[in-house]
């Protein structure tokens, strides 16, 4: 069984437009049921991020609080994870996640078929 983080678009290409990262973080999601079925415990770094950056006191995507939070929370999550799935799309927040994930020796996967089930 693995932890493993799913990383993709979450602020990119949205200009901080709520609705639109909602729709990414709805694809980051798409893969988690997946990832659980195939006896696997998926994560999003979002998921710790986000309650962290309301509880911190932020006003708005991308001010301080924000940014002295998310992208810190997944690179810790990296350290406990023994994998990452890279979903599609761009995003330099992803992208150092994959090289991080790298610099530790996790796997990369790129599609979901690439992750074996669990044993």
């Amino acid at each position: 069984m693995m932890l493993i983080l799913i990383a993709g678009p979450y602020r990119s290409g949205t200009n901080n437009d709520p609705k639109l990262i909602k729709i990414n973080m709805d694809k980051l999601e798409s893969v988690a049921l997946p990832i659980f079925l195939k006896g696997h415990i998926p994560m999003i770094g979002e998921w710790v991020a986000n309650p962290l950056i309301e509880l911190a006191g932020s006003k708005e995507i991308g001010d301080d609080i924000f940014n002295k939070i998310q992208y810190p929370t997944a690179h810790r999550l990296l350290t406990k994870c023994d994998a990452v799935l890279r979903i599609e799309g761009d995003s330099k927040g992803a992208d150092q996640d994959v090289k991080i994930a790298r610099e530790l020796g996790l796997k990369v996967y790129y599609d979901l078929t690439e992750i074996p089930d669990a044993k």
